[in-house]
């Protein structure tokens, strides 16, 4: 009976003891950062302004599709995920959105979106961090460029300014740029 016993507990410590604890990383754990861009007044810089009926689409990326966020809203600020893959990363930003059915309303296929659409480039280079075990590894983003599209002939975005003088997307705690409208 005593053998039996001591089987039995060098059994349960060895598992005990062998047990490692879950490799899930916690949501609370930083990831990748999106670019944020606060949207102001070109009127008064200090004050934020809205933009309606907002549609952000990225482009070059399974077909031009459009951010689940930026879909016919109403912001004052922009959230934008950058692309881990490249150096950089477009958006067709249209301002007062609609769709137009192309005058068959029951043929969805060919609907499209009308509004005021203006181009933005994020140019940057990438950088990856490991985090943990759990995690993997981020993508911090050095360098950083907002561009606008110079040859539109009717631009909605007025300019677009830096926070800091050599912008980085490290963390999603305060804006990267502002753009007046």
């Amino acid at each position: 009976m005593r053998k039996i016993s001591f089987v039995l507990i060098a059994i349960i410590t060895i598992c005990y003891f062998s047990c490692e604890r879950d490799d899930i990383c916690p949501d609370s754990t930083p990831t990748t950062p999106r670019l944020i861009i606060d949207l102001l007044d070109v009127n008064n810089a200090d004050n934020k302004k809205r933009v309606f009926d907002l549609v952000a689409a990225g482009v070059g990326v399974a077909d031009d599709a459009i951010l689940a966020d930026y879909s016919f809203v109403d912001t004052d600020h922009l959230v934008l995920p950058l692309r881990t893959d490249e150096n950089s990363t477009q958006y067709r930003l249209i301002k007062e959105a609609s769709i137009n059915d192309n005058g068959t309303p029951d043929d969805a296929s060919d609907d499209f979106i009308d509004g005021n659409y203006d181009l933005i480039t994020i140019n940057y280079s990438r950088e990856e961090v490991y985090v943990s075990r759990a995690c993997g590894y981020k993508t911090i983003f050095k360098n950083v460029t907002l561009n606008l599209d110079a040859s539109d002939t009717d631009p909605w975005i007025i300019s677009r300014q830096p926070i800091t003088d050599n912008p980085s997307v490290e963390n999603e705690t305060t804006a990267h740029f502002t753009m007046s409208h």
